[in-house]
């Protein structure tokens, strides 16, 4: 039975518009498929849907190419962008070009049905401003799920002066994704000021952020304007805002409040125009509850909240990453570009990256540097990175985790050490691949077949209960965690039969 919704999908992928017609049709929603934006064109000069999804590269006409000219006729038809290919640029332009959603695949069929409903009642794409962008000189890599959610937050902040915070790890990039909110925001033409306020001496911050005038105190030879007035019409970015000393945070607050402020030794208020964005690696809220962090300052931060995941979380970025900073550090230091092996680009990518990408690009340019050869192999890297050559102990380390507990209900069974050590445990020091391929060897010399049938379920189980252990069993963040949606995790319980408080 139709529910009456109609939704057009333009994709010149065939498997993409088979899997959405029947996913929708299930959802009782009327679809139409089209191969190419001209097509499409051709058709809605007749009839229009009540809601539009469309890729972005496509031979012919592009989808924000045909995002554009469909608005032209049909403002306020709810646009979805379907997108494998997921960058900054691609999230900004669709926001601008009106876009209601942005949505990079793999999708959740589940989440792509409940967005169509969403945007079905929405008559307008929340006024969003159609103008032309310009490229983010912040270069920021990501295709895992958890950076596609801060693109897209990026791209609707496109239009908006509101104030941001920016949290997570130490050298995570929450000073690039800064840099990407600015440039490509209102004020993208005026200053951004970007301020390390654990860096700053605690007796110069006052004048480091005010200013100060001729004479105010001894060395003050001349007036001098501070970071605020710097970021006047701009940005200004309070990057460790967490080590803020206390009597800072009441100006702080002050200045948020009524745009003013004096000059260390002047009489005279100074007004200025600056929209704050501010970062921390630190638990503010705590800080809050323990004293150290002024409650009021916290919520005129806390307008917008954007966390950064760490690199554990987006595992498949990695090798990007590599490539990309390796590009960067040949440029950089006029040699030749290294490449690494795939062993190495695998190894790395499972490494627990405590510095995050910081820690990344350092490591490319010592290899840029210190690699004899223009492919770099696992022999190449640091010692402090080097895999452990006595299997033995990396998998002695591996079974004293406890893996029976969580490959299966049960323990293990005694004829299988191997594979309980492999699909259950945590990665210790990017050694469970390693690991796996000895489990995998093992089966095959046994005869068995479908090892896949076997091993992907159980691994299911040990990432799902690992995520629900991180969030006490709060299932819509374990499905964040693990990049997939709410309903999925759902299913995915059910269909591994994993009791209510796996």
């Amino acid at each position: 039975m139709s529910s009456g919704l109609t939704a057009w999908v333009v994709d010149d992928d065939e498997s993409i518009r088979w899997v959405l017609e029947r996913a929708l049709g299930n959802a009782a929603i009327e679809v139409r498929c089209f191969p190419g934006g001209a097509e499409l064109l051709d058709a809605i000069e007749g009839s229009r849907p009540d809601v539009l999804l469309t890729d972005i590269r496509m031979p012919g006409i592009s989808g924000l190419d045909l995002l554009e000219r469909v608005r032209e006729s049909y403002p306020k038809l709810p646009i979805i962008i379907m997108t494998a290919h997921s960058d900054l640029d691609s999230a900004v332009l669709s926001y601008r070009g009106g876009a209601f959603e942005y949505l990079p695949k793999p999708f959740d069929l589940d989440e792509a049905v409940e967005l169509i409903h969403r945007a079905a009642h929405i008559t307008s794409a929340a006024d969003a401003v159609s103008q032309t962008s310009t490229p983010s000189q912040a270069t920021i890599i990501g295709e895992a799920p958890a950076m596609q959610e801060v693109f897209r937050a990026i791209g609707r902040l496109s239009a908006s002066n509101i104030t941001v915070l920016i949290t997570g790890e130490s050298g995570t990039g929450k000073e690039l994704v800064a840099h990407a909110l600015h440039e490509n925001g209102p004020r993208a033409a005026r200053p951004f000021i970007a301020v390390n306020t654990a860096a700053i001496p605690k007796d110069l911050m006052e004048s480091e952020f005010f200013g100060h005038e001729k004479g105010a105190f001894t060395g003050a030879a001349a007036q001098r304007r501070g970071r605020f007035e710097q970021a006047h019409g701009g940005t200004l970015f309070l990057d460790e805002i967490g080590d803020m000393p206390a009597d800072l945070q009441t100006r702080l607050l002050r200045v948020l409040q009524n745009g003013q402020f004096y000059r260390v030794g002047g009489h005279e208020g100074v007004s200025v125009d600056v929209r704050i964005i501010a970062a921390t690696n630190q638990d503010l809220e705590a800080e809050v509850k323990r004293g150290h962090f002024r409650e009021d300052l916290y919520h005129r931060l806390n307008v917008i909240r954007l966390r950064v995941p760490p690199l554990r979380e987006r595992r498949e970025d990695i090798p990007l990453l590599l490539n990309f900073f390796l590009g960067r550090a040949g440029r950089e230091l006029d040699t030749e570009v290294k490449r690494l092996s795939p062993a190495a680009s695998r190894y790395l990518a499972g490494l627990e990256w405590a510095g995050n990408v910081r820690e990344l690009e350092n490591l490319c340019r010592w290899l840029t540097v210190m690699a004899p050869g223009r492919e770099v192999v696992l022999e190449d890297l640091p010692q402090e990175l080097k895999p452990r050559s006595d299997a033995s102990v990396a998998a002695h380390e591996v079974m004293g985790f406890g893996a029976e507990n969580l490959t299966r209900d049960g323990p293990a069974s005694p004829a299988e050490p191997v594979q309980s050590a492999i699909v259950g445990s945590p990665v210790v020091g990017g050694e469970w691949d390693m690991q796996l391929r000895a489990w995998a060897e093992q089966r095959l010399a046994t005869g068995a077949d479908h090892l896949l049938d076997e091993a992907i379920p159980r691994l299911e189980r040990v990432m799902i209960r690992a995520a629900l252990a991180q969030t006490h069993g709060h299932r819509q963040e374990a499905a964040r965690l693990l990049g997939w949606g709410r309903n999925t995790l759902t299913r995915k319980i059910k269909e591994l039969d994993m009791p209510d408080n796996s």
